[in-house]
This record gives C-alpha cells, structure tokens and sequence, in this order.
C-alpha cells in the first residue's frame, strides 16, 4: 500500500505554492471550482473483483449491516454477529464494561470478541467488523494514554513533521487496544472563537489545516497494513468552522469559492495523501449571496457526490456522525433514506441500530432507495477494510496489540508542549530561576482536566480526577520537580498566603473542559474569559501588584479576550490545552534549556465582542505573535475596553 504515500504527485500541479506561514511552502487551492482529482491509490483489479464477488454473494440484511455502526453500549459481539454489523464504536465516555480504568486488556478482548463474532456469521465471505474510535489528541478515551496539546496549540507550533510523529504515535496507542480506525483529523477552518470546536482546529490559516492535513494522514495509516497502523477520518465535511456566529451544527453562510478555497483546504491534500475516511458534518451549508440553500451536508448529494466522491475522486467510506441523520428535515435518528442517497455509505446510529437496519431494507424494497446505491456502499466498505487488511488480521494481532507500554509517548508529549505554547508578554521575570522560592495559585495548576480539556476520558472532559488519568504530570507537579518541592507552595484560590514572601507568583488559569456545542459560547453573551470565569481574575487580583513578578499561564481552547489578565501578569502564556505532559511547560518556564518557539496560529482578540479575524474585529495580538527569550519584546499596558452585557 505504499502508493497511498506516494500518491500526491496525483494533485501536486493543481495546488500552488504559499509561502510564509513557517510549515514549509503549503499547499493551498487557489481555483474557482473543486479541484478535479482522482485517488492516488492505483486501481487494483484483483481486489475489485473480489469485492464484487463478496457484493453479489451478499443479502440484502448483510449489505445494510454492514453500513451500520453501533456504540458499544448498545451492542454485543453476539448482536454483530446476528445482524452481520460492519462497524462500532465507542463513543465519547464509553468504555469496555463501562470502566473508565479498563485496562489495555480489557480492550483487546472487548475487540476480539467483536472480530471473533463477524468472523462467525453465516455469510457466504465473513466480513471483519471495523472498530472505530475519537482518538483526537492521542488515544483519549483510555486511561494512561499520553495526551497530546489540543490542534489548537499544534498549529502554533508550525511543525507538520511533529505532528505526523504525533499521528504514529496515537496510532500504535490505538492498534494496542485492539482498534484500527480512528476519527481524526479534524480540518476545520475556525473562524469564530465562540465555536465549542475552536481546539479542534489546527488554524484559521487554511496553509496551516492544508500541511497538517497531510501530515497526520501519513502519521496515523503509515502504509495502512502494519502493526502499527489505523485508519484515518478527515472531517467533518465541509465548513464546520465557519458557521454564522459559531455555533456549532449551526449553518455555514460562505460564498461558494470561500468554501472551495478556505473550508476546502485541509481535505485536498489529505485525500491526495488516501484518507481512506470522510466524515460528514453537522453543519449546512446556506450560499445566501448567491441564493442557494444547500441545507445539511448528511442529505446533501450535491456535496457528497457530486463533488467529494466524483469531483475529488474520492473512493473510500464516507461515514455519518454521530446520530447525523436526524437533523436532515423529514428524517429521525433511525431513518434517512436521504442521507443514504446522497452518499453516506456507513451510518453511525450508535444506539437504534437495529431499527435502522429494519427501516433501510424496507426503504430498499419498497424502492426508496436503488440497490445499485447499496451496493456502492457496501463496495466501499469493503474497500477500505481490504486496503486495511482487516481480511487478513484480526485486530488484536501484531506488535502492539495488548502493550500496556504502547500507551506511553511522554517525551513525545513534552516536546509537543514545549513546540505549542506561547509566549505573548514577558517584562523580565522568565525563566524562573533554579532555587527562587515560588507561590502558585489557580485552580488549573494541578487539574489534568483542565490541562487536557475536552475528548480526554469522557465525551466533555469532565467528571475526572487527576488520579483517573493513570499518568501524566500537571504544572504544579512539574514545577515543584524543576525548582524543589521545598521552594514551591501552592494555593488554590490565593487567599491567605503573603505573595510578599515569594520570588515569583505563578498563576495557572483556565478554563474547564467542554466539548462541541456545550463549548459553545452563544452570542450575545460576551467572549471574554474573567466574565467567564471570574474566579481566574479574583485570584489574579489577590497576587498581583504585591512586589512580587507574576507570571500567568492561561489553557484555553480559544484565544481569549483576556487583557485585564494580561495586564495584570508580567509574563502572560498562552498554553492553550497542552495535554497530560506539564513538563513541557516547567521545561520552558524555568531555566534557559528550551526557548519558547510557537506562533498564535489564530488571532488573539483585543475586546470581548471580537470573535474572528473579520472587519469590525479588534486584533490585539495578530496570527504569528509569539515572544522568546532570544527576541523579546516589551508589551505595554493594553487597552481594556468594557466588557458589554450582551455583543
């Protein structure tokens, strides 16, 4: 399979060259209309033969099995077996046996009992179950897995080849529990911080998502047949960063060459790469200047068709998300003919699979929807499992399978911090000094959910203790191993301790986990983190302008409007969401050994009203602003203007 690697001479003349954004000449698409592309994976007639073989051998109840993913929750290897299901998944928070603390063990046997069963039906050629899962910065549901920053802070580190690491990485996390397909990555553009998704993208540089696209595709399928590869997603198709005042599933008003252009753009050079995975968003999609409504991407053919799977000469599996169906109008969470028709090959109906099931062969029959677009289906289905090698290896085989130790990349996870975290205002005070004798205080400084956010043990990155992790290191640990235990007191909220009586305050604020649209922060509420979080700016004010340098390091999933913080730090960190590794902070904080590198790899906002990098937004620190200890440079006061009631 190594043409997948290879395959991106296939769209190399149609992509120009754009300089400047520090990840080496990305490739963007400067065209008016879709790129015409075809896949770089050389067709094999062999293995289309042998799928139309498997095809034509199949009942109608096997075919539409195979294109239904079930959670976890809902189903058993038994039930996969019975019903001839071609995929699960567990979703955010599920685990096997419901265990947040299942070993590695536990896993491989839930997925080898899931193999086993689809090995076992009484299908003329058994078809390997595929198991998927939300692997987003690192193998995130699974205790003890290193966690890597959020995309948000991997695009400031401007380093696709530290990415494709992270990819190989996450991979061989996955493949030791047992799994082969991986929901990620995700390459929107975000152009509206009060998006709950904002982390999730890489950039609002489309040259950012375009490099890093390629990159994690290469990282996480490899060559898509060894130990330690997975199958990749690129999603959600198409626009879920863009949508009207960033709300998320909400509705995409581009222009159709913004689209094309800037929502495109991750997702040419990932399917140049052989994703062999699309999944579809949300989202829709209302062209209004040019008075075209093209509604829910899950119903619309156009999109999925007409332009993704002919246009962009995609021939892998595209997959619905989760529950996706239902919010195409006339359709509910176990029945769209709809969205099947216009291109979804796998439905994911994680928990009515099995009327689903019963809805779509009844819709087939009674001509809702042709076999010939079943076939197609199954036909890519089938596909992307042979391309895997799923047909000659159970999942739970190799060198990964099972090791606990695969689970670990911490030195990967430190550099990666190290890489992704920004510098916006030093007035001296960094790096701390060997033997200074520090305070710290917030309520971030020894959370690992608040280090790692969302998609971290649990859907929203909730309801976890530092001790659920199995692993990792917060700052406050960190920073007492770099500068003494005996030189580091810690106050959660500042109260009661004499700043006076330090060398340094090291404030750690943030905010606490969401994910999607409960991260949403829904207009007009203000965007501004003390009014979000008011409890960051108490604790702030209680140390700041005592005679003693404060330093303030802020995770976020967003770029926050946070100037009052600023201007009451002398060293202010943007530190985004770096994941279980807080060494990578103390490595930058104290002493001179790293230098801080990374560049905002999105606007930072001046006010509380400004959500995007648009007319009528206040910049205060523009895309690319980063500090170092080799350039510094001086940051004034800065201007805070009221924070309004409603924006």
């Amino acid at each position: 399979m190594k043409a997948l690697r290879s395959g991106l001479w296939l769209i190399l003349p149609l992509l120009a060259s754009c300089a400047g954004t520090g990840t080496g000449g990305d490739l963007l698409w400067h065209g008016q209309d879709w790129p015409a592309l075809r896949s770089p994976t050389a067709p094999d007639a062999a293995m289309e033969a042998r799928i139309a073989g498997i095809v034509r051998g199949m009942t109608l109840e096997q075919k539409i099995g195979q294109m239904t993913q079930a959670d976890i929750r809902s189903i058993t290897p038994d039930e996969v077996r019975r019903h001839y299901i071609g995929s699960v998944l567990n979703g955010g928070g599920a685990w096997p046996g419901m265990k947040k603390d299942a070993a590695v063990t536990d896993w491989t046997a839930l997925s080898d009992a899931y193999y086993r069963a689809s090995m076992a039906t009484d299908m003329a050629v058994r078809v390997p179950v595929i198991w998927g899962t939300d692997a987003v910065h690192g193998h995130g549901n699974v205790a003890g897995a290193t966690l890597f920053p959020h995309n948000i802070g991997l695009g400031a580190a401007r380093d696709p080849a530290l990415v494709e690491r992270i990819g190989r990485a996450t991979a061989r996390q996955v493949r030791a529990t047992g799994i082969s397909w991986v929901f990620a990555p995700t390459l929107a553009v975000g152009e509206n911080r009060r998006w709950g998704r904002t982390y999730e993208s890489y950039s609002s540089d489309p040259a950012i998502v375009a490099a890093y696209s390629r990159a994690m595709v290469h990282g996480l399928q490899g060559d898509l047949t060894g130990d330690g590869d997975v199958v990749a997603t690129a999603k959600h198709f198409l626009g879920d960063g863009g949508t009207f005042d960033g709300i998320d599933q909400g509705e995409n008003r581009a222009a159709r060459t913004h689209m094309i252009q800037v929502h495109g753009a991750g997702y040419y050079p990932a399917l140049a790469a052989g994703v062999q995975t699309v999944m579809v968003s949300y989202s829709s999609w209302n062209d209004s200047a040019a008075g075209q409504d093209h509604g829910k991407m899950h119903g619309s053919r156009e999109l999925l068709t007409d332009v993704l799977k002919d246009r962009l000469g995609f021939d892998g599996l595209i997959v619905s998300d989760w529950n996706g169906i239902q919010q195409v109008p006339g359709c509910t969470k176990d029945h769209c003919p709809q969205a099947v028709n216009a291109g979804i090959d796998m439905i994911m109906v994680p928990d009515d699979w099995k009327a689903f099931i019963t809805n779509t062969v009844a819709d087939v029959r009674e001509g809702r929807i042709a076999m010939a677009r079943i076939d197609d289906a199954v036909t890519r289905i089938l596909r992307v499992k042979l391309r895997a090698g799923l047909f000659e290896r159970n999942p739970n085989g190799g060198a990964f399978a099972g090791k606990a130790d695969a689970l670990a990349a911490r030195e990967l996870g430190r550099e990666a911090v190290r890489k992704s975290v920004v510098l916006l205002k030093n007035q001296g005070v960094l790096p701390l000094a060997a033997g200074k004798r520090v305070l710290v205080v917030g309520a971030s400084a020894d959370s690992l959910s608040n280090q790692t956010g969302g998609w971290s043990l649990t859907w929203q990155g909730t309801e976890n203790r530092n001790a659920d992790f199995k692993g990792g290191t917060t700052l406050l640990a960190a920073l007492r191993d770099a500068l003494g235990t005996a030189n580091v007191t810690f106050s959660q909220d500042g109260k009661d301790v004499d700043p006076g009586k330090f060398d340094a305050v090291v404030a750690v604020i943030g905010e606490t986990p969401y994910a999607e649209y409960n991260g949403d922060v829904r207009a007009p509420r203000p965007a501004a983190h003390s009014a979000l979080h008011p409890d960051d700016l108490a604790v702030l004010r209680r140390v700041s302008g005592k005679g003693v340098p404060v330093v303030s390091v802020l995770y976020s999933g967003r770029p926050a409007y946070a100037n009052d913080l600023i201007n009451l730090s002398d060293a202010f960190v943007a530190a985004f969401l770096p994941g279980t590794e807080g060494e990578g902070l103390a490595d930058l904080l104290v002493g001179r050994r790293h230098d801080f590198s990374a560049r905002l790899s999105f606007a930072w906002p001046g006010s509380a009203c400004s959500t995007g990098e648009g007319p009528g937004n206040v910049v205060q620190f523009a895309r690319g602003y980063g500090l170092s200890y080799a350039k510094p440079g001086r940051t004034g006061a800065l201007p805070e203007p009221a924070v309004p009631a409603a924006c």
